[in-house]
C-alpha cells in the first residue's frame, strides 16, 4: 500500500517512526511519502518537508508566517495528488493537517488521525469537522476517547506510543554517559527548555539562572535536534553548565530533577521517573490569546491525565527566577521526591501498556485491506 503520513514536529517525527516501522511489520510492500523528520527518514520512503522548515510557535508566530504556511498547504495537496496514496495518515500537527484532510475527505482520499488534535483543549467546535473528514481517529489519551465519546463520534483508544519508545531504548551506562559527556559526579538537574527558537529564549535565560544557587548540582541542557548548539551557546556562562544534544532520554535516565517546558516532554520526564517542574512563558499576544480559548485546568500531559497536580506549573508571570528557585528546592527534597514516584507509577498504569504502534498499525492495515 502507498502511505502518505503528515507530522510536523520532534514528538510527530518520533512517534510517526515508530507506526512506519509497525506498518511494515503488516505490509512489508509498504511505501511511505512523508513530512516529518530524520527518525522518519531513517525507517524508508520519501522525506517531502523537514519539520524544521515549518516550525512556528504561538499565534503571533502563526500569523507572521501566514503566507508560507498557506503555500506549504497548497504544495500538499498537490503533492497528495500526485502521490495518489491509499490512505492518508496525520500525526497531530491540527492546524495544518485539519486543513489538508477537509480537502482530501473531499477528494475521497482515506483519512487517518493518530495522535488527535487538542480539540479537548480549546475550540470544541472542531469535533464537527472532525467527524466530517477522518474515517479513524486513533488517540493516545484516555480522558480523549472519553471527550469524544460525548459528541457521538467513536475513536480508538490505543495507549501512549512514549511508553513504547522508553521501553524500547538502550539503556545507559551513567559512568560511561558522564565520562563521553565530561560531566562531574555531582547530582544532575535537567533542563528542557523546548524545541522551538522563540521557546527556547523565553524559557532558557529564566532556568539558567538558579546556576549560581546550586554548585553541588550539575545543570545539563538538552538540546533540541532542530537547533544548532550555536544558539544555545549564547545562554550558557557557567562552568556548571554542559550540553548535550539529540540525548534526551538519556540524559534523564540519569538525571535527579529536571525543569521542563510544557509539552510532551512533561511526559516523557514523567515516565522515566524524574521530579519536575513544568514552565511555560509565551509572546504576550499568544499567551492572552490562549488564555481566552483554552479551557482547560492544567497544561501540563502529567496533569491532565491524572486529573489533579502531580508537578507544579509555572505559568507566564509566574515562571521567575524566584519561583521556579523554592519549586526546584520542594523537587529536590527526599520527602517530596517520594510522592512523584507514587504518582508516577499511578500514571504509567493510566496510560495501559506497550503497543500502540503496533495497535494502531494493525486497525490501519486492517481496514485497507477491507
Amino acid at each position: 500500500m502507498n502511505y502518505y503520513i503528515i507530522a510536523g514536529e520532534a514528538s510527530g517525527d518520533l512517534h510517526g517512526s515508530n507506526l512506519m516501522k509497525a506498518l511494515l511489520k503488516q505490509d512489508v510492500n509498504a511505501n511511505f511519502r512523508f513530512w516529518g523528520g530524520d527518525l522518519m527518514q531513517q525507517v524508508g520512503g520519501t522525506l517531502v518537508k523537514h519539520y524544521k522548515e515549518r516550525a512556528f510557535m504561538g499565534f503571533a508566530e502563526v500569523i507572521k508566517n501566514l503566507s508560507k504556511i498557506y503555500k506549504d498547504i497548497s504544495f500538499c495537496k498537490h503533492d497528495i495528488k500526485e502521490y495518489n496514496p491509499d490512505v492518508i495518515i496525520f500525526i497531530d500537527n491540527s492546524g495544518f493537517n485539519l486543513r489538508i484532510a477537509k480537502w482530501a475527505k473531499q477528494q475521497k482520499y482515506r483519512t487517518n488521525y493518530y495522535i488527535s488534535p487538542q480539540v479537548w483543549a480549546s475550540r470544541a467546535g472542531r469535533v464537527n469537522d472532525i467527524k466530517r473528514d477522518i474515517d479513524a481517529m486513533f488517540v493516545i489519551l484516555p480522558f480523549v476517547e472519553a471527550f469524544y465519546k460525548k459528541y457521538n463520534y467513536k475513536v480508538t483508544f490505543v495507549g501512549h506510543p512514549l511508553i513504547d519508545a522508553i521501553a524500547d531504548r538502550i539503556q545507559v551506562d551513567e559512568y560511561e554517559f558522564r565520562a563521553e559527556y565530561e560531566l562531574s559526579d555531582k547530582p544532575i538537574i535537567a533542563l528542557l527548555p523546548g524545541s522551538r527558537k522563540q521557546e527556547i529564549k523565553n524559557m532558557l535565560s529564566v532556568m539558567l539562572s538558579l546556576v549560581d544557587s546550586y554548585p553541588n548540582y550539575e545543570f545539563v541542557i538538552a538540546g533540541a535536534p532542530s537547533q544548532d548548539y550555536e544558539f544555545y551557546q549564547t545562554f550558557i556562562k557557567a562552568s556548571n553548565v554542559k550540553f548535550i544534544a539529540n540525548k534526551t532520554y538519556d540524559l534523564l535516565s540519569v538525571s535527579t530533577a529536571a525543569l521542563v517546558t510544557s509539552g510532551t516532554a512533561t511526559l516523557e520526564t514523567a515516565l522515566f521517573k524524574v521530579p519536575q517542574v513544568v514552565c511555560y512563558k509565551g509572546s504576550t499576544i499568544s499567551y492572552q490569546i490562549a488564555k481566552r480559548i483554552i479551557t482547560l485546568k492544567f497544561i501540563s500531559l502529567v496533569n491532565l491525565i491524572m486529573d489533579k497536580e502531580v508537578v507544579k506549573e509555572l505559568i507566564q508571570n509566574e515562571f521567575n527566577t524566584k519561583n521556579l528557585k523554592r519549586e526546584l528546592d520542594i523537587i529536590l527534597d527526599p520527602y517530596e521526591r517520594t510522592k512523584f514516584f507514587i504518582n508516577y507509577y499511578e500514571l504509567e498504569k493510566v496510560l495501559g501498556g506497550k503497543g500502540a504502534s503496533e495497535k494502531t498499525a494493525k486497525l490501519i492495515f486492517k481496514s485497507l485491506k477491507g
